[in-house]
């Protein structure tokens, strides 16, 4: 008789339990397993870069890792910080930071480190550190009154603030124990500045002549401010404008650390985040409203056999509740015009989304002579229940069609297409995360040291628990990822050599997998080419169909598999001074079966048959259904980076570091990030169905060619005992941290697929011929020069019999990124215990504008002209910190 996957789990979570407690018990560890932890910490982080990791600080509402040099994000830019948009919105904005890991940790998942981000993390609880009652308060306040204006900016900054602020408190209660109260609040209110391209005055009053779309029109329209565009200079259509933005992030947690025994300690801990968002609407409807609630739990037992032997086993509950509904202005339907901001929300709201995940984990480490040996596994079991939707409030499309342009097209309601999905969208999946691992730092000689990794991460296969849809791809059980390493001591002042490589897995989203709730028949998505706009459903027929209307099919490869990358670095830390520490390093990576949606049948020319938008239907290969949308391990991955990095840790008050990076990224469409999902797909999609491969290779969108990162802090020396003015002005702290890097890559498109524009397959993202080569590879990162440094005749639209046009993808790069941060901050000193410190930064210093990627569609009339930045004007933040 088999065993079940979905029983297995359990059985090996209770071998896994029962098999490290007898195993052990008589084993020989020197250190507690948090010491070990910050043991493992050190060991990878010593010699990595200094911004290494602190990618998860992400910038979701105005913070800001102002040590890594990063300037606030521009809010205007709205995105959706759920199914790793908020990564994906940081690499675009900021680009990646190419990372040498010092030591792949057998206890440790690397997918994506080599770019910056930080590895999974450990489930166990660090020790927390201290005793008797201490604790700390802060706060920190940032206003507009002292902020600059953006470089688009009409008019004064309008009044916004934020504050932050909490406090950590640690008391004893009992004998071996210590108790602590964390709780925090951020709160942001005021206006957010922003550009919108909206109707001119002369395209503000419908064309329409029958009554029922002419009021349709007139609605759509309507949801644009009354306010006219102020930014004609830019281009006719732009206006800049501001919107009232509240959010509330609330945050608390209490904890228990308890001494059972000499040997033993247990680990008791739960938080809970809130964070709602009444987001901004520069148009009616732009932005949803967002909902997160988030909790967390965590149990964790320590034990000490012996000098040399210990375990530890956690166990971890998450909660996180999403909720993101429409703006009570939005119009409905989601209407995308080509030249005009899109009236929103986007097709897949309203979510409403709960995900449960049970976590268990065990580590062994185990101290023998040369050796330090461990062991441990970690399980996740996923509960992903809710609502998502695919254009089930409705989509329509207007275009350059029908011998108009688009906005003629809105005026008079002629859309080129209209998509709604109707069903039942509500699922629950189950998955099982898994991993189990060995390793060992073996000293081998006084001056070499190896270290040997085996994970083994088997991937079972999800399921919908109420029988609604199957998944069709089996358990990828064949996933062991080695890992090794080198450290060798040489001679003299040349330092130490690194090596290592490292078989990384990624994972197969819940949001990947859940997309077929989208297909029939519990949900149908129809797709309708050249619709009525009063009645797009017209032609209903009593059996539920529409003559010209045809569902989409959302499908998985009965083969999809987990992604994976090889990961490679060698480094030199020569030792050629007291003062200075060098690291010279070289990263690379290849990542194979990346995710990545394929539309495929698409529509093709047909004898007999005209090639025109409202005949899309009728060309398609599958007469019964619009496109297929086919998830699948389509994509790989190539990274390569040379890094040198300069440390001054201490000299005279002044310690500073520096980093420059050289680096090159290219995939075949998509890259780790990757969902095959709603935004994702599209932006990932070849111009025909056929040569994919070749159309989509290229750049990755966060490449970048260099980089520099400079920090400097100096420490003015403290004056005990001097006169008041000396004592005023002494011990203060100044900082600095520039960032300068090459731009991101950007695509040209038609606009439109539309005769005379496109292809006519149903399917966006075509491109245009290249007309004038001496254009190609150009840097466009000014707006005064923008539409002269891509200029619209050195582009042809292709006819539509033709699959594609030459033009390659990622081909031009957006502007640079150049950003000074600085900081002053003094620390007062009370008794042995108490200090006090009192900072100030200042957030994009010298005001430098990071400017958006031009418009990048040929069609349309805002075609080369940069409309926005990615980053905000300056700002000043100031805080204070009493700690006890």
């Amino acid at each position: 008789m088999g065993i079940s996957w979905r029983r297995l789990p359990r059985l090996v979570l209770f071998a896994s339990i029962i098999g490290g407690l007898f195993c052990n018990r008589y084993a020989p560890a020197q250190r507690k397993v948090e010491d070990k932890q910050a043991e493992d910490e050190k060991r990878e982080h010593e010699a990595a870069p200094a911004d290494a990791g602190k990618r998860v600080e992400l910038n979701l509402v105005g913070k800001t890792d102002t040590a890594a040099g990063e300037s606030r994000r521009n809010e205007n830019i709205y995105f959706n910080p759920v199914d790793n948009n908020a990564l994906k919105e940081l690499n675009v904005r900021l680009g990646t930071t190419a990372t040498v890991v010092r030591e792949f940790l057998p206890s440790r998942n690397y997918f994506g480190a080599e770019f910056g981000n930080a590895p999974s993390a450990l489930l166990a609880i660090p020790a927390a550190g201290g005793s008797g009652f201490h604790g700390r308060i802060f706060a920190s306040h940032l206003n507009s009154i002292f902020s600059a204006r953006s470089f688009f900016q009409v008019g004064d900054v309008k009044p916004a603030h934020e504050n932050d602020y909490g406090f950590v408190l640690q008391a004893p209660l009992w004998k071996g124990s210590r108790l602590t109260f964390e709780g925090n609040q951020l709160k942001s209110r005021g206006s957010v500045n922003g550009n919108v391209l909206v109707p001119r005055p002369d395209e503000r009053t419908p064309l329409a002549t029958d009554p029922t779309t002419r009021a349709i029109v007139t609605r759509f329209l309507d949801a644009y401010p009354l306010e006219l565009p102020n930014r004609t200079d830019i281009n006719p259509r732009a206006l800049n404008t501001n919107a009232p933005q509240s959010i509330d992030t609330n945050n608390g947690a209490v904890r228990l650390d308890q001494d059972l025994s000499a040997h033993d300690r247990l680990y008791l801990r739960y938080s809970f985040t809130s964070q709602d968002v009444d987001a901004f609407e520069l148009v009616a409807g732009q932005n949803p409203i967002t909902s997160n609630k988030f909790h967390t739990a965590r149990i964790g037992w320590n034990r000490e056999w012996s000098d040399s032997t210990l375990t530890s086993l956690s166990f971890g509950y998450d909660r996180l509740r999403s909720q993101l509904n429409p703006e009570e202005n939005a119009v409905g339907p989601m209407v995308s015009t080509s030249g005009l901001e899109t009236l929103g929300p986007q097709g897949n709201i309203p979510i409403d989304r709960a995900q449960n995940l049970f976590r268990y984990a065990g580590q062994i480490t185990h101290l023998s002579g040369p050796h330090t040996l461990s062991a441990g596994f970690g399980l996740t079991r996923r509960q992903f229940n809710g609502i998502e939707t695919d254009a089930h409030r409705g989509f329509f499309s207007f275009a350059n069609d029908f011998g108009h342009d688009a906005i003629t097209n809105l005026r008079l309601g002629l859309p080129s297409q209209f998509i709604v999905s109707i069903g039942n969208v509500h699922r629950g999946f189950r998955n099982w995360d898994m991993n189990f691992y060995v390793g060992d730092v073996w000293k081998a000689g006084s001056n070499l040291t190896l270290d040997f990794g085996l994970r083994y991460e088997p991937s079972p296969s999800p399921y919908e628990v109420n029988g609604l849809n199957v998944i069709p791809y089996d358990c990828d059980c064949n996933n062991f990822a080695p890992q090794f390493g080198l450290a060798y001591q040489l001679p003299g002042r040349w330092g130490v050599t690194r090596a290592g490589y490292g078989l990384q897995y990624g994972q197969i989203f819940p949001v990947t997998f859940q997309q077929v709730r989208f297909s029939p028949p519990g949900s149908v998505k129809i797709v309708v080419m050249a619709p009525d706009l009063s009645d797009p459903m017209r032609g209903l027929t009593q059996t539920g169909q529409i003559p010209d209307a045809r569902p989409n099919l959302y499908l998985l490869d009965p083969e999809l598999a987990v992604p994976y990358s090889h990961q490679y670095n060698l480094a030199w830390e020569p030792n050629w001074s007291q003062v200075l520490r060098f690291q010279f390093g070289y990263v690379g990576s290849r990542s194979h079966k990346l995710l990545i949606m394929w539309y495929l049948n698409r529509a093709h020319a047909v004898p007999g048959i005209p090639q025109t938008t409202a005949t899309i239907n009728d060309r398609r290969a599958d007469p019964y259904h619009a496109e297929h949308r086919w998830v699948l391990n389509g994509s790989d991955g190539y990274f390569d980076a040379a890094r040198a990095s300069l440390v001054m840790p201490q000299w005279h008050g002044l310690s500073a570091n520096a980093s420059y990076w050289f680096s090159k990224a290219i995939d075949l469409g998509s890259n780790y990030t990757n969902t095959a999902y709603d935004n994702d797909s599209r932006v990932s999609r070849s111009q025909s169905e056929f040569e994919t491969h070749r159309d989509m290779k290229g750049l990755s969108s966060f490449d970048q060619t260099h980089a520099l990162l400079c920090a400097v802090n100096y420490q003015i020396p403290a004056a005990p005992g001097a006169s008041w003015v000396r004592r005023l002005t002494s011990g203060w702290e100044i900082s600095t941290v520039a960032l300068a890097k090459t731009g991101m890559p950007f695509t040209v498109v038609s606009g439109s697929d539309a005769p005379g524009y496109g292809n006519v397959d149903g399917n966006g993202n075509d491109r245009v011929y290249l007309i004038d080569a001496s254009v190609l590879g150009r840097t466009v990162g000014n707006p005064d020069t923008s539409r002269l440094m891509l200029p619209r005749t050195a582009f042809g639209f292709m006819q539509p019999t033709e699959e594609s046009a030459d033009l390659g993808h990622n081909t031009f790069r957006k502007g640079g990124i150049r950003n000074v941060n600085a900081m002053v901050s003094k620390t007062w000193g009370f008794g042995n215990d108490m200090k006090l410190t009192l900072r100030a930064e200042s957030i994009n210093l010298f005001n430098t504008p990071q400017f958006a990627e031009p418009g990048t569609e040929l069609a349309n009339g805002n075609f080369g002209q940069i409309t926005n930045t990615l980053n905000d004007g300056r700002t000043f933040r100031f805080g204070a910190q009493f700690i006890w």
